[in-house]
């Protein structure tokens, strides 16, 4: 697999294509040499961990998460799909800035400032990506936080990621987009396929499962089932396997002995197997980690997840 920076020049916007194959499109993950672990393992060469850091985990392709991006995400966004872009690669992109984000966990807590500031943010970072071949997932853990959350603070969410979901559909043509699914422990697969459904996962390719958790591959993809017999037609679907080569032990934020999991691939059965959350970027303040904030690389949780304690 070809490793390429993300901060390369990007190629014109490719013309219109009729129906969207972003995988037919490229030959292979984009593999972002700008990651935190990538980042960290070439700032610490010395540092006994960092060829383990960098071979196991800074050389693969994961996908990278946006929110404010310093309030330029239409920089941000045509730069990275413009680099894979160039490099014939498919990138895979998060969109996280929903408002009141992480209601129930709370450690990544923010997101857009309101409604019409999420609207304008979404609508621009779909644009950028234009008919340049990606992968996105849309929103990790929206649809799973209603417990912790209003019922006006609900609908006003569902409205956001249904206009999301237009966005892409309109907006980035040969582009596959996700709507989080939540994972195997948390929502009934019934529930979750009524909140896909009113949050507009019709307009996209379908949805994302056991991000940023770990699940074993296996539970995920029945999981996935089970809300695909809900909705009543087979969505397409992914599943996170950055952290699952142990499975879950009923804890989400950094619990200890869990693994890599396989890595990105086409098939696996789902339509792709992804590294979605990036291996040893924090949960949060807890676990393991007790002392590093949300989306911060730490590599001594990098070096578990490797050896798997």
């Amino acid at each position: 697999m070809l490793a390429c920076t993300a901060s390369a020049a990007f190629a014109p916007t490719r013309p219109m294509t009729s129906a969207a194959d972003p995988i037919g499109m490229t030959s292979g993950f984009y593999v972002n040499t700008a990651s935190s672990p990538a980042t960290w393992a070439r700032n610490n060469s010395g540092d006994p961990r960092a060829a383990r850091i960098q071979t196991s985990i800074g050389s693969r392709p994961i996908a990278r998460w946006f929110s404010n991006e310093g309030g330029n995400i239409a920089g941000a966004v045509a730069g990275y799909v413009g680099a894979a872009d160039s490099h014939d690669k498919l990138p895979v992109l998060v969109v996280y800035n929903i408002p009141g984000r992480d209601a129930c966990g709370g450690h990544s807590g923010g997101g857009a400032g309101s409604v019409g500031a999420y609207r304008t943010w979404i609508a621009t970072f779909a644009a950028a990506i234009g008919t340049r071949p990606a992968i996105v997932v849309i929103e990790p853990d929206a649809l799973g936080d209603f417990s912790c959350m209003s019922a006006a603070a609900v609908q006003e969410r569902l409205g956001m990621l249904t206009y999301a979901t237009e966005k892409f559909k309109e907006k980035a043509p040969n582009t596959w987009a996700y709507l989080d699914g939540g994972n195997a422990g948390w929502v009934a697969p019934s529930t979750m396929a009524s909140r896909l459904s009113t949050a507009g996962v019709r307009n996209v390719r379908g949805f994302s499962v056991n991000v940023s958790n770990y699940y074993t591959t296996a539970s995920s993809v029945a999981y996935a089932g089970s809300v695909n017999a809900s909705l009543g037609y087979s969505a397409g679907f992914v599943v996170d396997t950055s952290r699952n080569g142990n499975g879950s032990s009923g804890q989400w934020c950094n619990p200890p002995g869990r693994r890599l999991g396989g890595p990105a691939q086409v098939g696996g059965g789902a339509e792709m197997l992804l590294w979605v959350k990036t291996p040893g970027n924090s949960d949060g303040q807890c676990g393991i980690a007790p002392n590093t904030p949300a989306g911060q690389f730490d590599p001594a949780v990098a070096v578990r997840l490797i050896d798997g304690t």
